[in-house]
């Protein structure tokens, strides 16, 4: 029912997405199957590609980090059912990943490594029947600022440089269409009002963002000189 509900939600955007952005296999599995497992993947890829990554704000990423695991914590310690957060575990592995990735692309591996290994054991103690659930519930409220925040960083940093850089449009856009979809399920599967409030402001959010991605869509970094 959920899955029926979210596609006929996704219906007008369906032929768009189609046309330019994926195939008919793919939009299946993410908005008929709800798989996120590989949302930011043509991000990541996007990066490594390219051995930069040039227009990504690192704070903007922390900060989304932040959200993903307030929710994800909050759902566990509530027992939402697994398909209500499982794609925050994916979003979260892969948002780590992105962190690594700028702090490697900046001739900082080290530090990316350190990061890693922080947010891990971060994790495990808020995980860990040692933290308490007022503070779970407080770190859940503290997504939409950091959400706010987080975007509102990464869309003034493509303002100030006059592009998006290594930003992935596809990325971009199934976040977009990704939380949308969430509004309604998450109200139909965990009824929790604090959950879906933070999926109504992550889709604003994301929208900013993909509009930046259309009107900057044909703008490129400017080529660096040796003297760079």
């Amino acid at each position: 029912m959920a899955a029926e509900k979210g596609s006929s939600f996704m219906d007008p955007f369906k032929g768009l997405l189609l046309t330019y952005l994926m195939p008919e296999s793919c939009y299946d599995e993410f908005f008929l199957n709800f798989n996120f497992l590989d949302v930011k993947l043509p991000q990541i890829l996007k990066l490594v590609g390219a051995s930069s990554a040039e227009g990504l704000s690192l704070q903007s990423v922390l900060l989304e980090l932040v959200a993903i695991t307030g929710t994800m914590a909050y759902s566990i310690v509530n027992k939402f059912p697994f398909s209500a957060w499982g794609e925050a575990l994916f979003l979260m592995l892969q948002t780590l990943a992105i962190g690594f990735l700028i702090f490697h692309y900046n001739q900082k591996t080290s530090r990316g490594v350190l990061f890693v290994l922080v947010y891990g054991a971060v994790l495990s103690v808020l995980l860990s029947p040692v933290t308490p659930p007022a503070l779970i519930t407080t770190l859940q409220a503290s997504n939409m600022p950091a959400i706010v925040i987080g975007r509102l960083i990464q869309a003034v940093s493509n303002y100030q440089n006059g592009h998006t850089g290594q930003l992935s449009a596809i990325s971009a856009f199934l976040l977009f269409a990704g939380s949308l979809a969430r509004i309604f399920t998450s109200l139909q599967e965990t009824g929790d009002a604090l959950m879906a409030l933070t999926y109504i402001i992550s889709s604003m959010c994301n929208g900013i963002l993909v509009l930046q991605l259309l009107y900057y869509w044909n703008r490129k970094p400017p080529a660096k000189t040796k003297g760079d």
